[in-house]
């Protein structure tokens, strides 16, 4: 999801009465104390019901009506992802279709619920603001990960590892199947020489990497570049590459889940 745009097209919105724009943010983060109950469900229902009842009490049939539909699309999608929500729900949109935002995001929100002539992307921007485009590079030895995130969501994932006969970089998804390699946790009786290797070749290995680095994080416009590995790994790593980094994290995280490694270095 590209929210550069998508955020300039809410923000354009302005609708005239009997039309509206519905906005929700929804807090449905499992790990906060207060909604260890399920209470969202409590939050989004109480918050549809007394826009319903005020419209009710005011007359306008018609604003009524398009709220209405707006409501069963909101609950529509809240049933339909339940099984897949993450920490909140941030969501837009009218009756007559020319408004539907609707995401599952990693990050944290304070409920509310707004209908009005347009979309209040307040805690949109901050959390733009706060979570940008970002380039996640992992380094351990001869492996190196690359995630791409945004508002904690995963846009791509890139696996590059060096060929030790060629010491060439090779590129594979994470779809393929992963090339053979020694790590430090390796059992082969040939870990001690390949350590060895590493040790010795490690500078010169990454100086030839971090140019390929620094073209990711300008052609996908990366606003923030996080290094995470051992201490000289990622320090070596930051001194190659001519992007600036935001974060130098000294933790080995390259096998950790991207969702697990994301929480922990950005959120």
């Amino acid at each position: 999801m590209e929210y550069d745009k998508q955020l300039q097209q809410l923000e354009n919105v302005h609708l005239a009465k009997p039309d509206r724009v519905f906005s929700m943010y929804l807090n449905t983060d499992p790990s906060d104390p207060d909604q260890q109950g399920g209470e969202w469900k409590i939050h989004l229902k109480n918050g549809l019901n007394r826009f319903e009842s005020y419209l009710k009490e005011s007359g306008d049939k018609a604003e009524l009506e398009n709220f209405q539909q707006v409501r069963e699309k909101v609950e529509r999608f809240v049933q339909g992802n339940e099984q897949a929500f993450k920490k909140s729900i941030v969501l837009f949109a009218s009756a007559d279709e020319s408004v539907w935002f609707a995401e599952r995001i990693q990050m944290r929100v304070e409920t509310e619920f707004h209908w009005e002539d347009t979309p209040v992307t307040d805690q949109l921007n901050q959390l733009k603001h706060d979570f940008p485009k970002s380039g996640i590079i992992l380094v351990q030895q001869n492996q190196v990960k690359v995630i791409e995130a945004e508002l904690g969501a995963i846009l791509e994932t890139k696996h590059f590892e060096l060929d030790l006969d060629t010491e060439d970089w090779r590129e594979y998804t994470s779809e393929q199947k992963r090339p053979m390699s020694m790590g430090k946790g390796g059992k082969d009786p040939s870990r001690d020489t390949f350590n060895a290797r590493v040790n010795a070749n490690q500078q010169r290995w990454y100086k030839g990497l971090a140019p390929k680095l620094d073209k990711l994080a300008k052609d996908n416009e990366w606003d923030r570049i996080y290094l995470v590995g051992e201490k000289e790994e990622a320090k070596d790593m930051e001194t190659y590459m001519n992007k600036d980094i935001y974060k130098v994290e000294g933790k080995n995280m390259l096998d950790h889940e991207e969702a697990k490694v994301i929480e922990k270095i950005v959120a």
